[in-house]
């Protein structure tokens, strides 16, 4: 089986749509018809799918007027035809086709049974549908075949097949309808996956499909943002988070090092380029600008937040809006896969920036421990650590501060040896000393505080000073503990991001218990630094099992059943970068 094919075993068109990488045309199937029919959407930033329409129906009619059901989906092309008897593309499965040529992944025990139960093999499509460029698609198939398109205006229109109908979609929506060469279509597009393909890292047998699937989510989650020169960001979603984020960048970067190191660089170049005059970097770089404060917040959260009462609407009182200190981590990472010197000394200078801007405009309170200014800077915008008021003093910031000091100074020594480092390092030194300070003795954990009020919620923030791996032992050995509670932290399927056993808990609901992939992946990075080697392979073992058995990179996953919450968003950027990060190091083992 080639990589492109295990990938195609989740190309359900629901959960994982039709994409191509700088693309922003969608094919969904139409869960709401019986038959083959198809849904095209644009994808935009900050816009919903209902708002994107560009076809509310795309069938392909057989000679008496009957829909052709889909049959088959590769990365490449959607295939058209009669039901082998093998069974249809229903909820991901690649039935019925012979995929083209490709990069070939490993053997893997049994391979040969699956071959035959999948169906490869079997006769050719009789239609197939396919990208031709980043904007137009390409429907081919045999004569007397017609395409029948259903606008969002109601209008209905049928074309022949021929040698090929192209549909080419505007900046506005609409579409026109042209002829076209759907091989020459078809062939490009193939070549274009296979060269996508082709640096799928290589990992475990039993890991080795869904890296596949998570390598293609990355590809499929790649945007063109021409306002930035053409740059390709790989968004956390094509569906609903289209735009680079820069917590996002960070893991999306991670996991790209192992495959297309230069791609996993030009996210940190996205999330590094525009710092204020003062060094904070912005939450989001989209097409249409930055997201640094309150003040560019959609007008959609900024009255969702009045109705709460928030003061952050207020447009007279500016809140600073950007993601957590985990850059120099990052470019840590990313260097890791492939020295850069010049270029690290250019991004090492704006981090550095970035953290005084940490300590200088946005430690609110004066006290030496910045604070988060707005739920959207944590990265955990749901928790209860924010239920009461704002600022909010966390254990995880203090973290992640202590952590990129030291990274910062261990980064220098080596790309800068005559810069002096003892800033750094003395002020990592003071921040975890602050950070020790909101060390709950009797409660046995580490508590956030907000406008100094104490917040008593047990949540995964108070599990992250483990990634400054120099905690007391007491106090280590106590967040080791937790992770090992079955009533608070050791679920079957992972480390809920609330312990089940506080009032805050919640399954479905975001940050507030549900399992996330960044903060499991965290925790075990810090149980490792923290001398629990063993704890951290387990944990992540458990992290790549939970995907597996979830069916795909998803948002977030009830800790229960570990499959996908229900309001999570499906194949996205950063839980498909994380599984490709974990899957290789656990294959190295």
């Amino acid at each position: 089986m080639t990589f492109a094919e295990l990938a195609g075993r989740h190309l359900d068109l629901v959960t994982a749509p039709f994409t191509l990488p700088k693309s922003r045309i969608l094919v969904f199937r139409d869960e709401d018809a019986a038959d083959g029919t198809l849904r095209v959407h644009t994808s935009e930033y900050e816009r919903w799918l209902e708002d994107c329409r560009v076809l509310d129906g795309l069938a392909v009619l057989d000679a008496a007027g009957a829909v052709l059901p889909v049959t088959d989906v590769l990365p490449h092309r959607i295939a058209f035809g009669p039901s082998t008897g093998s069974g249809t593309q229903e909820a991901g499965g690649s039935e019925g086709w012979v995929a083209e040529p490709g990069p070939r992944a490993p053997e893997a025990p049994g391979s040969a049974e699956r071959c035959s139960e999948w169906g490869v093999g079997s006769e050719a499509p009789m239609a197939s549908l396919t990208f031709d460029g980043p904007g137009a698609l390409s429907i081919g198939g045999a004569e007397r075949l017609r395409v029948r398109l259903t606008f969002p205006d109601g209008r209905v229109e049928e074309h022949p097949l021929g040698s090929g109908v192209r549909i080419v979609v505007a900046g506005d929506r609409s579409a026109v309808i042209e002829p076209g060469d759907h091989t020459a279509a078809l062939a490009a597009c193939a070549v274009q996956w296979d060269a996508w393909f082709a640096k799928c890292p290589v990992v475990r047998d039993d890991l080795q499909q869904m890296a596949a699937f998570c390598w293609w989510v990355l590809g499929a989650n790649i945007v063109s943002l021409p306002s930035l020169g053409d740059a390709r960001g790989v968004v956390p979603s094509k569906i609903g988070y289209v735009g680079v984020w820069q917590w996002d960048a960070y893991f999306i970067a991670v996991g790209l090092r192992h495959g297309d190191p230069e791609l996993a660089r030009e996210q940190l170049d996205i999330a590094f380029r525009f710092p204020s005059a003062d060094g904070q970097l912005p939450d989001v770089v989209h097409e249409l600008g930055v997201l640094a404060t309150s003040d560019d917040l959609p007008e959609g959260d900024r009255a969702k937040l009045r109705r709460t009462g928030s003061a952050v609407a207020d447009p007279t009182a500016p809140v600073p809006l950007t993601k957590p200190p985990l850059a120099a981590w990052a470019l840590r990472k990313v260097l890791e896969a492939e020295d850069a010197p010049d270029w690290a000394r250019t991004q090492l200078a704006t981090i550095i920036r970035s953290q005084d801007w940490w300590f200088a405009g946005s430690d609110l309170d004066g006290d030496g421990m910045p604070e988060y200014g707005h739920p959207y800077s944590s990265g955990l915008d749901d928790s209860p650590i924010f239920d009461g008021p704002i600022p909010t003093s966390a254990p995880d910031l203090g973290a992640y501060l202590v952590r990129q000091d030291r990274e910062i100074a261990d980064l220098l020594a080596r790309y800068e040896p005559d810069a002096a480092t003892g800033r750094f390092l003395e002020r990592a030194e003071r921040t975890e000393q602050l950070l020790h300070g909101m060390w709950d003795d009797e409660l046995g954990r580490f508590l956030a505080f907000g406008d100094g009020q104490r917040i008593d919620s047990d949540t995964v923030v108070g599990l992250m000073p483990l990634l400054t791996g120099t905690l007391p032992d007491g106090i280590r050995d106590a967040l080791r503990a937790a992770v090992d509670d079955d009533g608070r932290f050791a679920l079957e399927w992972g480390l809920p991001t609330v312990a089940a056993s506080d009032p805050d808990f919640s399954p479905e609901r975001m940050w507030r218990g549900p399992i996330w992939i960044n903060t499991s992946a965290l925790i075990a990075e810090g149980l490792e630094a923290s001398g629990y080697p063993e704890r951290a392979r387990e944990l992540r073992e458990q992290t790549v099992r939970l995907v597996v058995h979830g069916g795909g990179p998803h948002e977030y996953y009830n800790p229960f059943t570990g499959f996908k919450a229900e309001r999570a968003t499906t194949a996205f950027g950063w839980s498909a970068a994380w599984f490709l990060d974990l899957a290789v190091l656990l294959s190295r083992d």
